[in-house]
């Protein structure tokens, strides 16, 4: 399995999962280009992890924004020639209950997790179908299937990353392009650091307390690691993962949520 000489591009991978997932697909010789959302985020991420690997790069990324995404893009094929992979690791998390529930949450989840996707995935497509051959890999999460009480946004952005890759999957399946996802439980990140941080000052319990009460929501007892999550893309954008695709896979430690 490798992916030498391959043109990665990653979504959200100044932390956790997408910064795991650059610095995995980089031991096997792939090109990363890491997306940021501001220039000095980007400059920040070239010099640490350039340093770290040479064939890790950043540059300025707004999700958000179809101009941002289609320039990133099409930068980063002319620098380095195609875009081969994509993984759609930027997403963001915040819980409202449905009764009082803000547009501005509604409005930047969808935006964020959802049709973010949807624009870095509509850009890279032709240079894939160029190529004949593409892997494009979304994180969406647990909640994709299950819902969760005060996070109706969170949940339904990441339900509609499912069948966003359905229909990629169907339309590059000619073309050599695979679409799958990847659906985690807790993963041990910055992002579950800060709701651990906010039950600590609310409770009082300790680090290790609050950890474990985390833990223990899937029967393995263990928080998912963000490496964990980066072993499976890793294969999951690989020539021996030629017919996977339309799937989802779950890292879920064994719970049902």
């Amino acid at each position: 399995m490798t992916n030498g000489n391959k043109i990665a591009i990653v979504t959200g991978g100044l932390s956790g999962m997408g910064l795991a997932t650059a610095r995995r697909l980089a031991t096997d010789g792939t090109t990363v280009v890491v997306g940021a959302r501001s220039a000095g985020d980007a400059a920040y991420v070239s010099k640490i992890l350039g340093s770290e690997q040479g064939n890790i790069h950043a540059a300025e990324l707004d999700v958000r924004s179809s101009e941002s995404v289609d320039t990133f893009v099409a930068n980063v094929a002319e620098a380095h020639g195609s875009v081969d992979i994509l993984v759609n690791a930027a997403g963001v998390y915040e819980e409202a209950a449905v009764i009082d529930h803000p547009d501005t949450i509604w409005d930047d989840h969808i935006d964020t997790n959802l049709s973010g996707s949807f624009r870095t995935i509509r850009a890279v497509m032709p240079y894939m179908k160029r190529g004949g051959w593409g892997r494009i890999v979304n994180i969406a999460s647990v909640a994709a299937h299950n819902g969760m009480a005060n996070n109706a946004a969170y949940c339904t952005s990441k339900a509609g990353l499912l069948g966003l890759g359905r229909c990629v999957s169907l339309e590059g399946a000619a073309l050599g392009i695979t679409c799958v996802s990847i659906s985690p439980t807790w993963v041990e990140t910055e992002m579950l650091r800060r709701f651990i941080d906010a039950d600590i000052a609310s409770t009082g319990q300790s680090l290790e307390e609050v950890r474990a009460e985390y833990a223990k929501s899937n029967p393995q007892n263990q928080l998912v690691q963000p490496s964990e999550v980066a072993e499976l893309a890793a294969f999951l954008v690989s020539d021996a993962a030629r017919a996977l695709t339309m799937e989802d896979y779950q890292i879920n430690a064994g719970s049902l949520w």
